[in-house]
């Protein structure tokens, strides 16, 4: 319960702090408000309508098909969700700027002086649809998982072709997943902070965390009452959707039968290896092409220059790393995101072992998991908010303020991060089998003892996986950090985002590549702790 509780402060903090009648109305009755709400429904909106039609046709051909190389399909699908926004969006800018590595030697690049058509409201609907496809794709993935292969093998049985038993009986029975995927993406673009703030910002095109930020880095403290009632405005939003979510998944898990074997793949027979080809074209122009761009902006001597023998130099990733801002921000990131994992891997254990049991603990233990998913559900500005209003007083008995420090990060991290942990261990805590712990109670070990010798080495794979989750998140976090660094306290993401803003693409481009490498070594690594996990624990394993 006190974790619960703990988790679910910051929420209250603010709702309390939003129901002030007096600031409500005075936000509500601002021009700038609407404006920037109806932004970001429509953008959100068009990037949740973008995601749908690059998530749902993979998630159909690698859940359905016989593709080969499905692992590494579904690996560089989901590499933009693990990529921080400001990092995707500054690459997407350099892509399309006039000074683009990639499109001006082909000389298709934008005339010299026309705006960058990223920088407008269909660039971000594209952008933050291209980053979150992967939750329509997961999404949609994990409903065809859960329809049970005699269903379609029912319908091959009474004379329907391959085709038509997939559109008449299999597109139908996932049509909930694919609602709730949309769900999900539509809630992450409503609180997404790094592509609006670079790509939206430039364009004069206002968004409501944009707004939110741009309100307390310009009044400070004394703008905490407005910004609430902004960011419960963003939470009451995004609750609708996620309410909606949880209403189509309970839907799912009631229509289906569970317990068999699952589909089997389609063969696509001749039209395989074109089908293949078409796949890794689309990959290669959204993912691989904004990120070569950024690398290429990275090299290159001066910013606009072609890239070449002539051109080419490592002197920003030099001067970058000689910064004593990205040195502390290094420091600061891996003590933050390392400790959060290790912190929520430990508390993970305890807490998905409960879960897991029967009885009236166990409820209560699943009820707090409830609870813990809101956090991480609703947008991050919410969170930020929350954790300023409820650490800005010194805290009570011990007269000791946590704003300002990074314990405040640390404490937002924790409570945002911790359903990450704890999705893992539950599945492998559910795949135990009872018995072995059984066997340990007959011989006379208590429950700490079974907890600590039995469940936590069986689980700790798991463990280790839902930490390096975290880690990855947190690592290049933005949309908290903003609202929480101070100076000598800056996160890795809030300097990514700083020299891009500052007038520093190619500084920034550099930083941005050497983010990247770390969360390609930490995904590798999760890669590989996810062989010993069950299916669907690390993502983008098959």
């Amino acid at each position: 319960m006190l974790v619960g509780l703990l988790v679910l402060l910051p929420v209250l903090r603010l709702l309390w702090e939003a129901g002030d009648a007096t600031v409500l109305t005075r936000v509500l009755d601002s021009p700038a408000t609407w404006r920037a709400t109806t932004n970001s429904l429509a953008i959100a909106a068009g990037a949740t309508l973008a995601a749908a039609l690059i998530g749902a046709p993979f998630a159909l051909l690698i859940g359905l098909t016989n593709l080969r190389a499905r692992t590494a399909m579904t690996f560089a699908l989901i590499l933009p969700l693990m990529i921080p926004p400001q990092i995707v969006a500054m690459a997407w800018t350099h892509l399309a700027s006039s000074g683009s590595p990639i499109l001006k030697p082909l000389g298709i690049a934008p005339a010299v002086g026309t705006a960058n058509p990223v920088q407008s409201s269909a660039g971000m609907m594209l952008v933050m649809g291209i980053e979150h496809a992967p939750l329509v794709f997961l999404a949609l993935r994990a409903a065809l998982r859960a329809i049970p292969g005699d269903v379609l093998e029912a319908a091959r049985a009474s004379g329907a072709g391959p085709w038509h038993a997939i559109r008449g009986v299999v597109l139908p029975l996932c049509l909930p997943g694919l609602i709730a995927g949309l769900a999900m993406a539509f809630v992450a673009a409503l609180g997404n902070f790094g592509v609006p703030a670079l790509l939206g910002v430039p364009a004069g095109i206002p968004m409501l965390p944009t707004l939110i930020y741009r309100r307390l880095a310009g009044f400070g403290p004394s703008a905490l009452p407005e910004v609430a009632v902004l960011a419960a405005l963003i939470g009451i939003v995004a609750c609708l959707g996620i309410a909606l979510q949880t209403i189509l998944q309970t839907r799912i898990a009631s229509r289906l039968p569970g317990g068999a074997r699952p589909l089997a793949a389609v063969p696509l027979g001749s039209a395989r290896a074109l089908v293949e080809l078409l796949a890794w074209t689309v990959l290669a122009l959204l993912v691989a092409a904004p990120l070569t761009a950024l690398l290429a902006t990275s090299l290159v001597s001066v910013y606009g220059l072609p890239i070449g023998f002539g051109t080419l130099t490592l002197a920003h990733y030099r001067e970058v790393l000689a910064l004593d801002q990205v040195g502390r921000a290094f420091a600061n990131s891996l003590l933050l995101s390392g400790s959060a994992a290790a912190l929520l891997a430990l508390l993970a254990v305890p807490l998905a072992h409960a879960m897991a049991l029967a009885g009236g603990n166990g409820r209560i233990a699943r009820a707090i998991g409830v609870l813990v998913e809101l956090p991480h559900a609703v947008p991050g500005v919410v969170l930020g908010i929350g954790c300023i209003l409820l650490f800005l007083k010194p805290l009570p008995g011990l007269g000791v303020s946590l704003y300002g420090t990074l314990w405040i990060i640390l404490a937002a991290y924790l409570v945002r991060f911790l359903p990450l942990a704890l999705r893992p261990v539950q599945a492998a805590c559910a795949a135990l089998d009872p018995t072995v712990e059984e066997a340990a109670r007959a011989l006379g070990a208590g429950p700490l003892r079974r907890l600590v010798t039995v469940v936590a080495p069986l689980v700790a794979p798991a463990a280790a996986a839902g930490g390096l989750l975290v880690f990855l998140t947190a690592f290049n976090e933005l949309t908290v950090s903003i609202l929480l660094w101070s100076q000598g306290r800056e996160t890795l993401g809030v300097v990514v985002y700083a020299l891009e803003e500052g007038g520093s693409p190619t500084l920034g481009a550099a930083l941005g590549v050497i983010a990247i490498l770390v969360v390609l070594a930490a995904m590798l690594a999760a890669g590989a702790l996810g062989r010993r996990l069950p299916p669907g624990v690390v993502p983008w394993r098959s």
